[in-house]
């Protein structure tokens, strides 16, 4: 009887629940001794060899041979409970062995089912009931006979792909008419999972099984087929480089008889090739055990690629290869001009490193010069489409010196990065970019030792030879960016080469050997210092490229951003022309930093615009884009902008009770601090809001309790300043605010609450404030005067230690504010109030209580 869907339930026990299986017929139930067996399965129609060393064994045995030499043989689950399936087999020979085991020789019955068990001293006696063995009706249906030919085809076609059943199994197979003796020999043959035979024997019905039979050997000879692919795509690919390696044996043995021999010929030319870049003895040592080991081994093996490719970086790094320097003072000052707009120091500096440069080269300086012209015009050209800008190569260097290493800090958008490029230009040598912003693998700067797979040389090296020249201008941009963790800190590993007195033997851990980084110019950039470690900073040169002005960022829109615009934008012909209030405008009013990046993506928009306008119009196809014309004023941005995205800063433009006006310094440029304070009776505390740091606390500390103490020499409207409360706010409070700077105007403000009397409008200030009333200096002068005069500030009032920093100021910032200096906090509150606040001196002489 078939049962559908029986295979589809979960595991084999359900498999046995749904099984029905009909006893009866001509055998009945028997009572037999219990043969465990593991993980084997035995069938009827066959004899099986067996062996039994255990105790229970043996006892079950030689209670069989009491009996009538049957057994019944069952699988032994892991619980060690048995199959509820097993087959009555019985004992053809016994054999005891010298080691006190048995060796049985057993022949399949017939197949039964445990109906109870009776558990003895030392082995188990079943009741089992026979499963009725299926037949096919007498004639057999043609179906029938067609499924026992389909399963004796694809046992055939098992047994050729497994290679493991022998020709009497086959014989016997192909001569089986019977269902239940075909089933019982390939059960027997195949090798399947355990729990897979218990379910071909319990089964009873003939079709159904011989149907279980046939999916299972088919399903075995897909499995075998897959393996079969797999191995002959394997043993192909083996073949193949057996037979390349093969070849390779059989063309190295010829080319020896013709004294051509070809691996020979090639070590002979990386030597050659490594000997003409004239590198140190110790690198010419290390390749050369590095070839010997290359000549020991075999072409193919993975230890040989590593070799390869680590002499490959030895040949291609420069080792005595120098650009020619540019000693022409006045060019190189010429083309820094020609690149940037203003940044005094820097160029000056430059400039100072080339005249040092010419004097120590000596009577070389005249072939220098001619040599660096000569490659100027190239490196220009170069520096437009490549980012490298090469000089003139040379074999020896040109002179001692050491390159310096510049640290370039200012605000995002100055054109540090830009600058690197332009003194590149003005040396004649080769430009690198290093970016190290998020930087935090060390490896990143070392490299990674060659043993491990996919090494490579650190970016030094890498940078070196991407220049071809020993004294490029690398810049590493962005230092303040770098990070660390688990794999080391960037930071410790850049010592090494931005130290002059170490980077002449500067070791990658790929290289092995020392490398000279002393002639190279080494600039870095960074926004600010404070991110930098101390011992890094120390080994560098600082320069300040402050933020710019608004009369600078006309000029650089002017010269610099509004062509470059035109060109990128194919408006380059057309005559559109910014007027200065338009450029001031949107300066003031569409962007909000230090840099000129905000600035050159607002014109951008704006020549973007016009093109959709001049193209609406008809221009570039009916008509030429030369007859197109367009003043750009300040009354029409709003168009071309949208609404103004920046007011002033916050500024109280009437003068208050309380308030006064300080001046803070910002990554991205200066801005206003406005302080307000007010007071009520209480017990002395002071309250201060506006998201302060704890220095700006501090600050706000020290005026107050400097103001107490000189309370007699003020006309304060309170009877006791230490018994009067106040509150301090600086407006913005989403805004985080720090630093001493504000110790003036936060004195100032309170000078003005105790008073009640306003300060004199148009006054900014800034300075630190100490305990006995000195103001000492400040840092971001520049960008803290321009914020001023962008907000409208007539005057501004500065720390004496300070005057030297504003004589070195551009002449246009010093002539559009004035400027106070002040040494005390005294002579502030002169500037800053009227004479009615000093308390008038009383005559006569002070009594005292003895």
């Amino acid at each position: 009887m078939k049962h559908g869907g029986s295979s589809k339930k979960n595991g084999f026990s359900s498999f046995l629940s749904a099984l029905k299986i009909k006893s009866g017929g001509v055998l009945s139930a028997e009572e037999f001794t219990l043969l465990p067996l593991r993980d084997l399965v035995l069938y009827p129609n066959t004899v099986v060899p067996f062996f039994i060393t255990t105790q229970p064994g043996m006892a079950a045995l030689e209670e069989a041979l009491r009996r009538d030499n049957r057994l019944f043989a069952a699988c032994i689950r892991t619980n060690d409970e048995p199959w509820p399936f097993g087959t009555v087999v019985r004992i053809i020979q016994h054999l005891k062995l010298p080691d006190g085991t048995f060796r049985l020789v057993l022949q399949g019955e017939y197949r039964a089912r445990i109906l109870e068990t009776h558990i003895k001293e030392n082995y188990s006696l079943v009741t089992v009931e026979p499963i009725n063995a299926g037949v096919f009706a007498d004639p057999p249906f043609p179906q029938d006979v067609a499924l026992l030919r389909a399963v004796q085809r694809s046992f055939n076609q098992y047994a050729e792909l497994s290679k493991k059943v022998g020709s009497e199994t086959l014989l016997a197979v192909e001569r089986a008419e019977n269902p239940e003796r075909l089933a019982n020999l390939i059960c027997n043959a195949i090798q399947i999972k355990t729990d897979k035979k218990i379910e071909l024997l319990a089964i009873s019905d003939a079709v159904q099984r011989l149907e279980t039979v046939l999916e299972t050997l088919e399903r075995e000879n897909e499995i075998f087929g897959i393996q079969k692919n797999i191995s002959g795509k394997v043993k192909s690919r083996i073949d193949k480089h057996q037979r390349e390696y093969y070849l390779h044996e059989q063309l190295k043995e010829i080319n020896k008889e013709l004294g051509k021999d070809k691996k020979e010929d090639e070590f002979a030319d990386i030597e050659k090739n490594i000997a003409e870049k004239k590198p140190p003895p110790e690198v010419i040592a290390k390749t050369s055990k590095e070839i010997a080991r290359l000549r020991k081994l075999q072409p193919l093996s993975p230890e040989a690629g590593v070799l390869r490719t680590y002499l490959e970086w030895i040949t291609d790094l420069p080792w005595s290869e120098y650009s020619a320097d540019s000693g022409d003072l006045d060019e190189a000052q010429r083309i820094l001009d020609e690149d940037h707009f203003n940044m005094r120091k820097a160029k000056e500096r430059i400039v100072e490193f080339i005249a040092v440069r010419q004097l120590l080269s000596g009577d070389q300086g005249s072939g220098i010069r001619d040599q660096g012209s000569g490659t100027r015009d190239r490196g220009k050209k170069d520096n437009l489409t490549s980012g490298l800008t090469p000089g003139s190569p040379n074999t020896e260097p040109q002179s001692p010196i050491k390159g310096p290493i510049l640290c370039f800090v200012g605000p995002p958008g100055t054109g540090k990065t830009s600058l690197g490029k332009s003194v590149a230009r003005a040396l004649g040598r080769r430009f690198v970019r290093i970016s190290l912003g998020g930087l935090r693998d060390e490896a990143e700067i070392r490299g990674h030792r060659k043993t491990y797979v996919g090494s490579l040389p650190g970016r030094i090296i890498q940078s070196m030879k991407k220049a071809g020249t020993m004294n490029p201008v690398i810049l590493f941009d962005e230092i303040d960016k770098l990070s660390s963790d688990f794999r080391g800190d960037p930071a410790s590993a850049l010592l090494e080469v931005l130290d002059p007195e170490q980077n002449a033997t500067f070791t990658d851990h790929y290289m092995e050997v020392p490398y000279d980084l002393s002639r190279v110019l080494f600039i870095t950039t960074a926004n600010s210092l404070h991110g930098i470690p101390y011992p890094l900073l120390d080994r560098m040169e600082i320069i300040d490229i402050p933020g710019y002005g608004e009369n600078d960022k006309l000029e650089i829109a002017k010269q610099f951003l509004v062509p470059k615009a035109l060109t990128e934008n194919g408006l380059w012909e057309a005559h559109i022309r910014f007027t200065d209030d338009a450029i001031r405008s949107i300066i003031r009013y569409w962007t909000m930093e230090s840099g000129v990046r905000g600035l050159e993506r607002e014109i951008s928009r704006c020549i973007r615009r016009i093109a959709r306008r001049a193209v609406a119009n008809g221009y570039g196809k009916d008509k030429h884009i030369t007859d197109f014309k367009k003043i750009v004023k300040s009354e029409g941005l709003e168009k071309l902008l949208g609404r103004r995205k920046y007011k002033s800063d916050v500024v109280f433009r009437e003068p208050g009770v309380g308030v006064s006006c300080g001046l803070a310094w910002t990554e991205t440029g200066g801005a206003m601090l406005p302080v307000e304070s007010t007071r009520f009776e209480g017990s002395g505390e002071v309250a201060m809001t506006g998201n302060l740091g704890d220095v700006m606390k501090e600050s706000a500390r020290i005026a107050l309790t400097y103001l107490r103490s000189v309370q007699d020499s003020y006309n304060y409207q309170v009877k006791d300043a230490g018994k009067t409360d106040f509150h301090i706010h600086v407006p913005e409070g989403a805004i985080p605010k720090d630093g001493p700077s504000a110790g003036i105007a936060i004195a100032a403000s309170l000078l003005s609450t105790l008073c009640q009397k306003p300060l004199r409008s148009g006054y900014a200030m800034t300075g630190e404030l100490t305990l006995t009333g000195r103001i000492l200096p400040i840092g971001g002068l520049k960008e803290k005067l321009l914020v001023a005069i962008r907000n409208g500030m007539e005057k501004v009032l500065l720390p004496c230690d300070n005057r030297s920093e504003w004589e070195e100021l551009d002449k246009d910032i010093r002539t559009a504010i004035t400027v106070e200096f002040v040494d005390n906090a005294k002579d502030a509150f002169v500037l800053l109030f009227d004479k009615d606040i000093v308390r008038k001196k009383t005559s006569g002489k002070r009594k005292v209580n003895s």
